[in-house]
């Protein structure tokens, strides 16, 4: 099928590198499985430093061809690594590099409809001088007071600018948790009829189930991303020493992500029992959940974890401290154990101690069923998902094409020509 759709995806990464994250996820499954009718423009980073900056090359992604046009040079090694200053950071790097390149984004994108696809707030501004209708994805219910990165808590007021501006600009809004969406609408009720729910995708293809294998007594527990300070590494580590004293040193920690654990007090305790597997290709993440027996959350905020979709579509439970968009996911007696948090940490590592030595006696005991636990997930399988997400791609496209033309500073014109690619 010709391509009659174009999409201009913009996040900061190469999606040939290794960055890990629920949105990169995402994204690399918007590339790898976006349907036959839609070609995909990828304006993101070069980590391996082969591509000129601000010029197109064509890139094969999972069996799908796509246009890519880095906008910056950032070394692989920085891009997983939180900036403690502005200069230094991947997220402002890639917006200068943004704006830098905006009239090759347009000359891209030249001849054809687009519509943009945004997962962070910051890049709505040069969606909007490109003229290009959008779809903002927001990824996480993060509050002023909750845990973040320092760089993000420091400069609140600006994230919180880059928000009004992100939603007042963009056609449709989805967030990926009915949190989120509720917000927005008590927040600003006249962006209401734009939002809806919509979550992130699972690859239900390559995160299958498989049997447990119990056979040496060791429990196997694995938690692949960063090690934010929202994802409370503090207490993760603290419930996995308890629970390393509980099954007598029979445990072992499959940390999969590039944050060095190093950084958490608390991680030397368990530094004996963990397998650091750096940051991994999907099909090698598959396979390191398919090896362990559970996997373990302790986040303050969460949107919708692609790393709990896939642990559940590997059917394995997890033990996870309790949000809203969790309870339907993670069920006492099939799929885990949710605990609330509460103070002091000490009484709730305590209790999910207890939650993952009941689910592991469980398994043992083959009580635990994997093809159950996987059929949780299947609404948010990414054949669903997709065509949900794409579908609203065509009905801005098709909305735009019927409006008079407007041309704003930098938007793309039928008819001009467009850049060589560079191979």
């Amino acid at each position: 099928m010709s391509p009659r759709y174009r999409v201009c995806l913009m996040h900061p990464m190469d999606p040939r590198g290794d960055k890990v994250g629920g949105i990169e996820t995402h994204v690399r499954l918007i590339l790898s499985r976006h349907p036959p009718d839609f070609h995909v423009l990828m304006v993101g980073l070069d980590e391996i430093g082969d591509c000129r900056v601000g010029a197109v090359r064509k890139l094969n992604v999972g069996g799908r061809d796509i246009d890519f046009l880095p906008v910056a040079r950032i070394e692989a090694d920085r891009v997983n690594v939180a900036s403690r200053t502005i200069g230094g950071s991947t997220t402002f790097r890639y917006a200068l590099g943004l704006f830098r390149h905006v009239p090759a984004i347009a000359r891209a994108l030249a001849g054809a409809a687009a519509s943009a696809e945004l997962q962070r707030y910051e890049f709505a501004l040069p969606a909007k001088l490109l003229g290009l209708p959008t779809i903002q994805m927001i990824h996480n219910a993060a509050g002023r007071d909750d845990k973040m990165d320092s760089l993000l808590k420091r400069y609140w007021f600006v994230q919180r600018g880059n928000e009004w501006l992100a939603l007042h600009a963009a056609q449709r809004i989805l967030g990926v948790n009915d949190g989120i969406v509720q917000r927005i609408a008590r927040s600003w009720p006249k962006l209401a009829a734009r939002c809806e729910v919509m979550t992130v995708s699972v690859d239900t293809g390559r995160f299958a189930p498989t049997r447990f294998d119990c056979a040496d007594g060791v429990f196997r527990l694995c938690f692949a991303g960063r090690l934010d300070e929202f994802k409370d590494p503090p207490l993760m580590f603290s419930v996995l020493s308890g629970l390393q004293a509980r099954l007598g040193g029979r445990l072992e920690f499959h940390y999969v992500g590039a944050s060095d654990p190093h950084r958490t007090p608390g991680f030397s305790q368990i530094e004996p029992i963990t397998i650091r597997h750096g940051a991994l290709a999907p099909d090698a993440v598959a396979v390191v959940m398919r090896s362990c027996h559970a996997g373990i959350l302790t986040s303050f905020y969460e949107g919708m974890p692609c790393y709990l979709l896939e642990m559940l579509a590997s059917g394995r439970p997890l033990a996870a401290i309790r949000l809203p968009q969790f309870d339907p996911l993670i069920i006492d007696g099939v799929s885990g154990k949710l605990v609330e948090r509460s103070t002091p940490p000490a009484a709730c590592a305590s209790r999910l101690v207890d939650g993952f030595a009941d689910l592991w006696a469980a398994i043992q005991a083959g009580r635990v069923d994997p093809a159950r636990i996987a059929a949780l997930v299947e609404p948010y399988a990414i054949e669903t998902q997709m065509q949900r997400l794409f579908a609203r791609h065509r009905e801005l496209q098709n909305a735009a094409s019927r409006k008079p033309a407007r041309s704003p500073p930098f938007a793309p014109t039928h008819g001009a020509r467009r850049p060589q690619s560079v191979e």
